[in-house]
């Protein structure tokens, strides 16, 4: 997570600055560092780090560094697949957005719940055990690690591997073991000052109202770009005015280009129809199939219209995207906490039924 955070923030923020400052370059009439180059110096510090130092600290900066330093370094990929050097190559960016989409792909992959067996808990009990080298171990994780290691010394299939977790297990149950306050750190208090502020000022009917809004504001913008285009081509003179105005602004340059875009139009407008009928859903009280139809049209219009937009749009499309994020957060967050059952409604559910 820190990986992608750090990915993204330095591509925009790069795009951002060099646009403020009109594009400087760092050398002279010989010479020109480009951006490219710290970006590799960063991805191969952050190589470096979990291999010369072993504490959790270096994981999390060779995560941020490998962020930042992919973000520097795929920022320039237009110069490098073209025979003129043109940072400014209409396909740039829908590569870099295609790249951090497979990475975010790859994130959701490695985020899926672990093997739960004696080798996969001993894996965790081991690597946690560097909070007790570091004097950091607190209450609630030598209670998760001695639940880690009661189920590895029960289910190993190896004797020695059964061994090991009760000698852990003798250990960590010492009462003279170093234990440190089990203080939050600023995660965990933005997150709880995060979950009551939600309690106290959202609830489930404004965040649903939000969900609506947002809905039916990126269908809304949709439909309109679709039909606005629509209107503008109603006659042969209007269609070849509005090809002239594509040309010159650079986003129609061949005939595939006019397709493409065509298609981009097309896509953006389904979807668009699409998040309107998500919305209506939601407020005729459909929920379960308003919130599928939402998350299809946003995923849709992630995955696909934004790889379109990005390719005619550059990289202001970085707010539009942004704003679909955020849509898409608030709607899985709502599913989540307030469309899905609870396993403890699933358990009173079920003791019900038996009686």
């Amino acid at each position: 997570m820190l990986t992608l955070l750090s990915f993204a923030a330095t591509v925009t923020l790069t795009r951002l600055i060099l646009y403020l400052t009109g594009y400087p370059q760092l050398g002279n009439v010989e010479l020109h560092v480009a951006h490219v180059l710290w970006g590799g110096m960063l991805l191969f510090v952050a190589s470096l780090l979990p291999l010369l130092f072993a504490n959790r600290w270096a994981l999390t900066g060779s995560a941020a560094l490998s962020g930042i330093g992919i973000g520097l370094f795929i920022d320039e990929v237009g110069k490098f697949i073209t025979q003129t050097h043109n940072y400014f190559y209409p396909a740039a960016a829908p590569i870099i957005y295609t790249f951090f989409l497979l990475t975010v792909l790859l994130y959701v992959q490695v985020r899926r719940a672990p093997r739960s067996d004696a080798r996969a808990h001993l894996y965790h009990a081991l690597d946690a055990l560097e909070e007790v080298l570091d004097h950091d171990l607190t209450p609630q994780e030598r209670q998760e690690l001695l639940a880690r290691l009661r189920y590895a010394a029960a289910r190993a299939d190896q004797s020695d591997l059964a061994h090991l977790a009760q000698h852990l297990l003798t250990f960590l149950s010492d009462e003279h073991l170093h234990l440190a306050p089990d203080t939050p750190g600023p995660l965990r208090r933005l997150r709880a000052w995060g979950e009551q502020t939600e309690r106290r000022w959202l609830g489930r009917r404004r965040l649903k109202a939000i969900v609506m809004l947002g809905l039916a504001g990126l269908g809304v913008l949709a439909v309109v770009n679709l039909g606005s285009l629509l209107l503008s081509v109603r006659s042969a003179a209007a269609l070849e005015r509005t090809l002239r105005q594509l040309v010159e602004a650079g986003r129609v340059a061949s005939a595939s280009g006019l397709a493409w875009f065509s298609a981009r139009v097309a896509l953006e407008g389904t979807v668009g129809a699409l998040l309107l009928l998500a919305a209506v859903l939601l407020l005729v009280r459909r929920e379960h199939f308003g919130l599928r139809l939402g998350l299809l049209g946003l995923l849709l219009s992630l995955a696909a219209v934004d790889l379109l937009l990005f390719y005619f749009e550059q990289f202001s499309t970085i707010g539009w995207a942004a704003v679909q994020f955020t849509t898409l957060l608030a709607l899985l967050h709502y599913q989540r906490t307030y469309a899905l059952p609870s396993v403890e409604a699933l358990r009173r559910f079920a003791e019900a039924k038996e009686h």
